[in-house]
């Protein structure tokens, strides 16, 4: 293989994943995507919002079965385990509540899938990997942070554990697999009220008092370059979010920057299409999520050995994509 294709955050749009394999040059051929030259990997969030869940499963499983595409876990195939995977200490309850909220994260994979079939994919997600590091680039789903996967290892070194265990203790707020694994799969996290600023709204309208690190910035200091809060952001829809321009952020915040020399691909933080520098991506990371389940084109990143990353390489599904508003 001369090269390696990264996709984004699919969330159940087949239709999209089938035109952008094609678009690239893949070939079904017995049931598989293959492509002479070269090998998919997929950043995880398979699953849950679109209508075509089984069939976007289906393709990825394949094609990783067959070893034309490589996966790695999203914060959602986490979630769905949690959210299957009962509660030790509370009979009847699972590690992910089935509450309205998460009923509704849930919706399609839950419609969509028998039972049975539920079961089947639960099983392969848990065998997915939370990160991969090869040998000229790394791909992770929201955040390359190498303390947390030492957590991640540390606990999977532990002798008498099963995967039962494991993923409880993942699922379980205040211990260190927990906090790991919601840095590796969320991104970290900076509390605002700790700066003194007020809740913001996401893309889904929930409301955040915590707000994403932009961690592949290394160069920012600052609150604007390292927290993901839109302009408009707020509860009020007739005023923007309070300027914070200058703001420094905490030193335990900027630890989380990347500092590695070898490329970094990752999805998870939600991009409008076209990728903008500043945002997306820099010499040594790139985001390739660019909200295929919210409206956005599906878009995958051709990597071909180079250490210095370039926007020209990213390409999208529908090719002719024209953002809205």
């Amino acid at each position: 293989m001369s090269g390696y294709d990264i996709f984004g955050d699919i969330h159940g749009e087949g239709e999209k994943l089938v035109g952008l394999l094609d678009l690239l040059g893949y070939e079904r051929t017995k049931g598989v995507y293959r492509h002479p030259e070269r090998t998919a990997i997929f950043v995880g969030d398979l699953i849950d919002r679109g209508d075509q869940q089984v069939d976007v499963l289906k393709i990825v499983r394949r094609m990783q079965k067959a070893g034309t595409a490589q996966v790695v876990m999203g914060n959602h195939e986490f979630n769905a385990i949690a959210y299957a995977t009962e509660d030790p200490t509370r009979p009847g309850h699972f590690m992910r509540e089935h509450n309205d909220k998460n009923d509704k994260q849930h919706k399609q994979f839950l419609r969509q899938l028998t039972p049975k079939k539920r079961a089947k994919m639960i099983k392969w997600f848990k065998e997915m990997p939370l990160w991969l590091d090869l040998e000229d680039f790394r791909v992770v789903h929201a955040c390359w942070h190498e303390p947390s996967m030492r957590v991640v290892e540390a606990a999977l070194r532990q002798s008498g554990k099963s995967d039962h265990d494991i993923f409880v203790e993942a699922a379980t707020k205040e211990t260190d697999l927990y906090d790991a694994v919601e840095v590796l799969l969320k991104g970290p996290e900076l509390n605002l009220e700790k700066y003194g600023l007020p809740a913001f709204l996401d893309k889904g309208g929930h409301a955040r008092r915590h707000a994403r690190i932009r961690w592949w910035n290394e160069a920012g200091r600052t609150l604007r370059e390292m927290a993901e809060i839109q302009p408009d952001a707020t509860k009020d829809d007739k005023n923007a979010y309070p300027p914070i321009e200058g703001v420094p952020c905490a030193e335990a915040e900027l630890a989380y920057a990347y500092h590695g020399t070898k490329p970094v691909f990752f999805g998870h933080y939600w991009r409008r299409w076209p990728a903008k520098r500043v945002l997306d991506w820099t010499d040594t990371t790139a985001s390739v999520d660019f909200s295929a389940g919210a409206g956005g084109p599906l878009v995958a990143y051709r990597w071909s050995g180079e250490a210095t990353l370039s926007d020209k390489n990213y390409v999208a599904f529908p090719e002719h994509f024209e953002p809205v508003g």
